[in-house]
C-alpha cells in the first residue's frame, strides 16, 4: 500500500508530506483548493505523461516521492528484479518535473526509464474517476478481470503455457514438413548427384594436394630431359671420356719421356675422375625425378574430374565432401522423414488435445464463474441506484480461434433501462452510471482482481442522498480489503472514512503567491469540514448535527 507521498513545486504545492495508512482515506475541499493537483502529481509518479506546467512557478523543477510497502509476495517484486532493481522492505518511486519539460524517472534511488516506472505503477495503484475507468476499457482486462474472480488465474497460466506447447510443436512439425516436401522434389536430382559424388569420393584438401603433386612431376619432368642430355655428354657417344684414356695410356707408355709428363698423366686422371663422379650424379638425379608417366596421368583426370564437378554443382572443389554429406542427409530425410513426419504429427496432435482440453474446462470454469459474478454485481447495483440496470459478462467461445487465453473473448455488458439492448459497458453507461458499475466491480473483486492501492476521483459527482451514502458503504467496505484514498465532494462518504484529509489554499509571501495545504483532521475538525460540505460556507447548526448523525451512523 502507499505509505508516504511527498511533493516540491509542483503548481500551487511548495511543500507537501503525507502519510498513508489501510482501510479508507478522503480528499475534500472546496473546488480549485488543489485536489487534482495533488492527483497529477501522484499520477506523474506512477509514470504519467510529464508536463512542463506542473513545475511551481519560480522553481527550477518539481519533485514527487511515493513510498509504498508492498507485500513480500506482490508481483511488482518480480518486475523490480527483471530490471536489477533491489527488493527492499519499501518501494520508492520518485519522478522529477525539470520547468524545460525533461523528466527523470528513479526506484529505490536508481535512474529507470519512465516505462519501468508506468510498469511499477500499474502493478501498485489504479486511479479511477467518471473519465477514467481504464479497468472497464479494454475487454482484455475483462478477461483477466473475470479469471481473477473465479480463482482461475493458476488454469489461465496452464493454458497459456500448453498454448504455447502447442504452437512449438506445430511449428516444428511445419518446418519439417516444408523439408520434405521440399527434398521430395528434388529426389530424382538429389538420387543422381548422390551417387555421382559418391562415386567421385571428393575428400577436403584433395585439390590443393593433387595440384603440388602435378606440379612438381611436370617440373621434374622438365629438368629430367636437362639431366639426360647432360648424360649424354658426360658418357654418351660424344664424350671425351674414351679419347682422355687413350691419351693417358700413350701417354704412360713415353714414361720414361721425363718428369714433365706426369703432372699432364694426373691431370687427365683427375678429369676423367671428375666425368664418373658427375656421370654417377646425373644417374642419381634421373633416379630421383623418376616417375610413371601415368601416375600424372592419373592425376590431371582426378583434377579435371573435381574441378568439373564444382562447376556443375556451383561449388568450390573442397565443399564438395561437405556438399556430397548434405545432399546424403537431404536423401535420409526423404528416407526417414516419413517416419519422423509421423511422429511429429502425433505430438502436434497430442499437445493440440492437451491445450483444447483444458481451454474447454477453462471455458466452462469461466461460464460458472461470469453467473456468480453477474448475481453477486446484482447485488450491489440497487443501492448504487441502478436497479434497474442489469449488468451481464458475456462470454464469446470461439474454438476456431484459440489464443494464449483459450477460447474465448469476455467483455462485460449492461442494460441500463429495461427494452434497450444490452451493450459494451463503456458505450451504454453514463459517466456516473461507469463509476457506480466500477466501484460495483471493484467491490466484488477487491481481494482477487485489484491493485492493492485505489483511488477513486469524485466517483460520486451527481448523486446525492442515499446513492452517496451507498458509495461511502462501499468505499469503506473495499477499504477493508485494500486501501482506498478518494477525492469526494459527498458528505456521506467523507463520514465513512478512516483517515480525513482537508485540502486548502492559504496565502505565502505575505499574500504575494498562494499555495495548496493539506491537513489531517481529528474528530472536531472532521465535524466542521462534514457540516460545511453538507451547508456550504455557512455552517449552521443544523448541518452539524447532520453530520453527527452521519458520523455516527458510519460509526454503527
Amino acid at each position: 500500500m502507499l505509505a508516504r507521498l511527498s511533493i516540491r513545486d509542483i503548481v500551487l504545492i511548495d511543500r507537501l508530506d503525507l502519510d498513508f495508512g489501510p482501510g479508507l482515506a478522503v480528499l475534500t475541499g472546496e473546488t480549485g483548493a488543489g485536489k487534482s493537483i495533488l492527483l497529477d502529481a501522484f499520477a506523474l509518479a506512477l509514470g504519467a505523461r510529464g508536463d512542463a506546467a506542473l513545475v511551481r512557478s519560480g522553481a527550477e523543477q518539481g519533485q514527487i516521492t511515493a513510498v509504498f510497502e508492498p507485500d513480500a509476495a506482490h508481483p511488482v517484486n518480480d518486475l523490480l528484479r527483471d530490471n536489477d532493481i533491489p527488493v527492499e522492505d519499501q518501494l520508492l518511486l520518485r519522478r522529477v518535473q525539470l520547468a524545460d519539460g525533461r523528466t527523470r524517472a528513479f526506484v529505490n534511488d536508481q535512474p529507470v526509464s519512465v516505462k519501468v516506472l508506468e510498469s511499477l505503477g500499474e502493478r501498485l495503484v489504479e486511479i479511477h474517476g467518471q473519465h477514467d475507468a481504464r479497468a472497464l476499457v479494454d475487454p482484455a482486462s475483462h478477461r483477466s478481470l473475470l479469471d481473477a474472480y473465479g480463482g482461475l488465474e493458476r488454469d489461465a497460466e496452464s493454458v497459456a503455457r500448453l498454448w504455447a506447447a502447442r504452437r512449438d510443436a506445430e511449428q516444428t512439425l511445419a518446418a519439417h514438413r516444408a523439408e520434405v516436401e521440399r527434398a521430395q522434389r528434388e529426389a530424382d536430382w538429389l538420387r543422381h548427384a548422390v551417387d555421382e559424388l559418391r562415386t567421385l569420393a571428393p575428400e577436403p584438401g584433395e585439390e590443393t594436394t593433387l595440384a603440388d603433386r602435378r606440379s612438381a612431376m611436370m617440373q621434374a619432368e622438365k629438368a629430367a630431359d636437362d639431366l639426360r642430355d647432360a648424360l649424354a655428354v658426360v658418357s654418351g657417344p660424344q664424350s671425351p671420356g674414351p679419347a682422355l684414356a687413350a691419351a693417358v695410356r700413350r701417354l704412360e707408355r713415353r714414361g720414361t719421356a721425363g718428369g714433365y709428363v706426369a703432372p699432364a698423366v694426373a691431370a687427365i686422371d683427375a678429369a676423367l675422375t671428375a666425368l664418373d663422379e658427375a656421370r654417377g650424379h646425373l644417374e642419381a638425379a634421373l633416379a630421383a625425378g623418376a616417375f610413371d608417366p601415368r601416375t600424372l596421368e592419373r592425376i590431371e583426370e582426378r583434377l579435371f574430374a573435381l574441378r568439373a564437378a564444382g562447376r556443375k554443382y556451383d561449388v568450390a572443389v573442397d565443399g564438395l565432401a561437405a556438399l556430397a554429406e548434405r545432399y546424403a542427409s537431404d536423401l535420409a530425410l526423404i528416407d526417414a522423414g516419413a517416419e519422423r513426419l509421423a511422429r511429429l504429427e502425433r505430438e502436434a496432435a497430442e499437445a493440440a488435445g492437451r491445450f483444447d482440453a483444458a481451454a474447454a474446462a477453462l471455458s466452462s470454469q469461466r461460464r460458472r464463474a461470469a453467473e456468480a459474478l453477474d448475481k453477486a454485481l446484482a447485488g450491489e447495483l440497487k443501492p448504487l441506484k441502478l436497479e434497474r440496470a442489469r449488468f451481464a459478462t458475456a462470454i464469446l467461445s470461439e474454438p476456431e480461434r484459440p489464443g494464449p487465453h483459450g477460447l474465448d473473448r469476455v467483455e462485460f455488458q449492461v442494460q441500463t433501462n429495461p427494452g434497450t439492448a444490452p451493450g459494451p459497458l463503456m458505450k451504454i453507461a453514463s459517466g456516473g452510471e461507469l463509476s457506480r458499475f466500477l466501484l460495483a466491480l471493484k467491490v466484488v473483486i477487491a481481494d482477487r482482481g485489484s491493485a492493492p492501492t485505489l483511488v477513486f476521483d469524485e466517483i460520486d459527482t451527481a448523486v446525492g442522498g442515499a446513492v452517496a451514502d451507498a458509495i461511502g458503504v462501499r468505499l469503506a467496505r473495499l477499504g477493508g480489503t485494500v486501501q482506498v484514498i478518494a477525492v469526494t465532494h459527498a458528505p456521506q462518504v467523507a463520514a465513512r472514512a478512516d483517515r480525513h484529509l482537508l485540502i486548502s489554499k492559504g496565502a505565502l509571501d505575505r499574500g504575494k503567491r498562494v499555495a495548496t495545504r493539506v491537513a489531517v483532521l481529528d474528530d472536531g475538525t472532521r465535524r466542521e469540514e462534514i457540516a460545511r460540505m453538507l451547508s456550504g460556507a455557512e455552517i449552521t447548526a443544523e448541518a452539524r448535527a447532520a453530520a453527527d448523525r452521519l458520523l455516527k451512523a458510519a460509526a454503527g
